[in-house]
């Protein structure tokens, strides 16, 4: 189970009376033994990309704009936010508007991945004590997303301002020229659907009401 105190934040920001993401009480560990990995398209104020990787529990999350890239010269930003419960990973849908973060929600991506992070002395390290230190390698097993990649900080939030990360593709043999879909495009890897798709859904079920 996640500390209680993980999942705080993720609490504070949200009413489930109104919306339908998962609390989080408690966490379900991956079956499969493998840590699990998922990105959401969000169409929310501004639309992007949540990339989020299981470690301690949680969903350790950052909000990608552009969204990964399968191309190693494409140097992704990345924000950290918010650690999310480890249902999120299931969570397709539309939070409420006047909710924070209201919008359509896709499953763009989801698998498995395997840290390969490690010190300067070259002995691995946990993911999650990787990204305290401000760098994390693993090994993406999804059904889009394949092969190496990198989590690098590039500027602390100390003095008030926000934290910066690099989310990059390794150049190895799952590499590729392709970047990222149009996200209004893009389509689920669960259902199929498209952003529209899931909304003209959520709407059409509340019309039947």
């Amino acid at each position: 189970m996640a500390a209680k105190g993980a999942l705080a934040r993720y609490h504070r920001r949200r009413d489930f009376s109104k919306t339908a993401e998962p609390e989080g009480r408690l966490a379900e560990p991956s079956s499969n033994g493998s840590p699990s990995y998922v990105v959401q398209i969000h169409d929310a104020r501004s639309m992007h990309f949540d990339f989020r990787l299981e470690a301690d529990g949680v969903l350790k999350s950052f909000a990608v704009p552009k969204g990964p890239s399968r191309d190693p010269h494409d140097k992704r930003f990345a924000t950290p936010t918010e650690d999310h419960p480890l249902e999120y990973r299931d969570f397709e849908g539309v939070i409420p508007p006047g909710e924070y973060g209201g919008g359509a929600v896709i499953v763009w991506d989801e698998g498995t991945y395997r840290n390969v992070s490690s010190d300067r002395a070259g002995h691995e390290i946990p993911l999650a004590e990787a990204l305290e230190r401000g760098h994390a390698s693993f090994w993406l097993d999804g059904r889009k997303l394949h092969g190496g990649y990198s989590l690098t900080r590039i500027r602390t939030g100390e003095g008030g301002g926000r934290e910066a990360w690099l989310l990059v593709k390794h150049a190895d043999e799952r590499a590729a020229s392709t970047g990222t879909p149009d996200p209004r495009r893009a389509r689920s890897a669960r259902t199929g659907r498209t952003l529209g798709q899931v909304a003209a859904a959520v709407r059409a079920a509340g019309d039947r009401r």
